[in-house]
């Protein structure tokens, strides 16, 4: 697992940003893990359709590293490198950087592996087309 200070920068392609807002706390007054969760998925799904051509569906998540708490009223960036694409799957590596209103430097506060699976309209699961 990475240490807090150990990428000074972003790994991937910037495919979501939004802001933290008060609704999205947990109990401490921290955005809660499971929306900043969320927030990966989405971005690497938007990676993986890219790559897929059409639709996907999350079947994995794995080796997530929460490094430090993301503050209310957060700029929350998204950034997805493909790791592997498979006969039906694509494999992602999502890292999460925010950017607080007073201060001029992105942090690190998340990543994970996210693996999707290309389906059809009926949801089977189909081959990513290849060029």
């Amino acid at each position: 697992m990475p240490s807090i200070d150990e990428d000074p920068k972003p790994t991937g392609e910037l495919v979501l940003q939004t802001l933290a807002l008060p609704r999205d706390t947990n109990s401490n007054g921290d955005i809660f893990g499971g929306w900043l969760m969320s927030q990966m998925d989405l971005g690497g799904a938007i990676a993986a359709r890219q790559v897929a051509r059409g639709r996907v569906t999350t079947v994995a998540v794995g080796s997530m590293a929460f490094l430090r708490p993301v503050p209310v009223g957060s700029i929350v960036s998204c950034y997805c490198e493909t790791i592997d694409v498979g006969r039906a799957s694509v494999k992602t590596l999502v890292e999460v950087w925010v950017k607080q209103y007073d201060k001029s430097e992105q942090q690190k506060v998340t990543e994970g592996e996210f693996v999707y699976v290309a389906i059809d309209d009926t949801g089977r699961t189909r081959p990513i087309p290849r060029d």
